[in-house]
């Protein structure tokens, strides 16, 4: 079976387990492909440890750090003890043997109680992928870290680790009764479809190749403005990180580019607050399909133009004064729709949905003609 074809069953079988989760772990699966990292805000109990280690089980020979952090976590604790032997050599080395700097997968929870001691390194490992070990400076094998917290993080300094995180869930407990007995119900040893850290690497490359077309770029930059417009603000290398998540998205989807639906998932990415997480996905949702929406309105307003054509006259006089009305009010609407087309097309946007809209209205003109 092909790398590509395991990542889909991979998929597949993790939102058996995991219900009322797609999105995040649709997130989970594109941030292994781009290198990125996850943040999960909810309360204990909503799976969150489990989704990283069903994640890491399904890549053989893949390591699992997974830690609890306090106010009086140690450095010891996440990246190993002092080494006696390198001391006596005034090295102050630890071993890293089972820790963090050797996981490829790793999950801390309540991430932002780190504490100084322990962030400045943590910062480093997730960003660059290097660890400072005595006088060596390593390159760690992490694929991607989910950190999982209660709360946003308050003290300025934990900051700059809450931005590192490309993706950003909200999650609670299952809402749906039906699907809460599925979970109750569920077997307790899955079928785990696995890849290797070989495979691993080729689907990652796979999707860094899709291609990004013009107009997405631009798409990205209008959903910037029109998110400055309400204050809300991401980072520049925020917006250039997403490129690479997007075509993550695209190549999970099995796309052979990038397409503006991919750009729906940026509402994950663009928001600090939890409170502008709506807002964020309520203004892609205008401004993608925005002009669908409107060209759906017409169509909607077309229809009911017809059917009130199509209802009975007293007499012939009035019917084909209906008649011409209607024939006058759709060539109108149709011209609202060339114009909106004509927009789309200068912003980039696909028109192929638009066009079908267009081509049913049509569809009502020339029936209605025929009725003269």
């Amino acid at each position: 079976m092909a790398a590509q074809e395991k990542l889909k069953k991979i998929r597949e079988e993790l939102k058996q387990i995991f219900l009322e989760r797609s999105e995040l772990i649709d997130g989970a699966l594109a941030a292994l492909l781009c290198s990125q990292h996850v943040l999960i805000i909810g309360p204990p109990g909503t799976a969150k440890s489990m989704l990283a280690d069903e994640i890491c089980r399904r890549i053989h020979g893949a390591s699992y750090f997974q830690w609890l952090l306090t106010r009086f976590s140690t450095p010891e604790e996440i990246f190993g003890a002092v080494s006696l032997k390198a001391l006596e050599q005034d090295d102050y080395r630890r071993v890293t043997s089972r820790k963090l700097p050797e996981a490829h997968i790793a999950f801390l929870d309540e991430i932002f109680k780190a504490n100084s001691s322990i962030l400045n390194a943590i910062l480093t490992l997730i960003n660059e992928r290097l660890f400072h070990n005595g006088k060596e400076i390593v390159s760690v094998p992490l694929l991607t870290l989910f950190g999982a917290s209660n709360e946003l993080p308050e003290d300025d300094e934990l900051m700059a680790l809450y931005d590192r995180f490309l993706l950003r869930f909200l999650v609670n407990y299952i809402q749906e009764d039906f699907r809460f007995l599925r979970m109750l119900e569920a077997p307790l040893r899955p079928e785990r479809t696995t890849l290797s850290l070989e495979e691993v690497r080729e689907v990652q490359s796979q999707a860094r190749s899709l291609p990004i077309p013009g107009y997405i770029y631009q798409t990205v930059a209008d959903i910037r403005r029109e998110l400055k417009k309400k204050s809300i603000e991401a980072s520049d290398r925020r917006y250039r990180q997403s490129l690479s998540l997007l075509q993550a998205h695209a190549y999970l989807e099995g796309e052979k580019e990038v397409t503006e639906k991919d750009l729906f998932f940026l509402e994950h990415v663009l928001w600090r607050d939890p409170g502008e997480h709506d807002q964020v996905r309520d203004t892609i949702r205008e401004l993608l399909l925005g002009y669908e929406e409107e060209v759906k309105e017409l169509l909607y307003e077309s229809r009911e133009v017809r059917d009130s054509a199509l209802r009975p006259w007293e007499t012939s006089d009035e019917r084909a004064r209906a008649l011409i009305e209607v024939h006058t009010k759709l060539r109108n609407i149709l011209a609202k729709v060339d114009q909106i087309i004509e927009k789309a097309q200068k912003l980039g946007r696909p028109v192929d949905r638009v066009g079908a809209v267009k081509e049913e209205i049509e569809t009502i003109q020339k029936q209605m003609l025929e009725r003269f």
